[in-house]
């Protein structure tokens, strides 16, 4: 009885290792897809605050007479642009997301001190857990992070 509790168990192992191969070869691929998507999300919403300063200066108007407000403007359309590149090309992709967090988290607090806009914060707070999620991750396998590592 042992020994048949034994073969059984060692069959399932093996299928285990057999699915947690296949799964660490396939799993990098969406993930990457996911990280190309908000690095061209954030790159889009660059090129948009960079060609219509008014909205971005409209989403601030509830901040405007807090010190540095024009500083922080400056640095939210070209933060977005360039980290944007680098998240979707996987370069220095933990480091663009660090510029990324103060803009999201900002983003999500002017719902709550300006004019509600579930769609904003909804975005916001999508965008703001997917950067968290690869500020634990890394950039992937997929990427110029990881090109440049197995060139060493």
């Amino acid at each position: 009885m042992y020994i048949n509790d034994w073969k059984s168990t060692t069959s399932i192992m093996e299928t285990i290792k057999t699915l947690n191969k296949w799964a660490n070869t396939h799993t990098y691929l969406p993930l990457d897809l996911i990280r190309i998507a908000l690095g061209v999300f954030l790159f889009i919403k660059g090129i948009n605050f960079m060609g219509n300063s008014e909205i971005l200066m409209s989403l601030f108007k509830p901040m405007e007479s807090m010190a540095g407000g024009m500083v922080i403007i400056h640095y939210v359309a070209p933060a977005h642009f360039i980290g944007g590149i680098l998240i979707a090309t996987g370069l220095l992709t933990r480091w663009a997301i660090l510029a990324q967090l103060p803009i999201l988290i900002g983003a999500i607090a002017i719902n709550f001190v300006g004019e509600m806009d579930s769609n904003n914060l909804i975005l916001a707070l999508i965008t703001l857990l997917a950067c968290s999620f690869f500020l634990l991750y890394g950039s992937g396998k997929n990427s110029l992070d990881y090109y440049f590592k197995m060139q060493q």
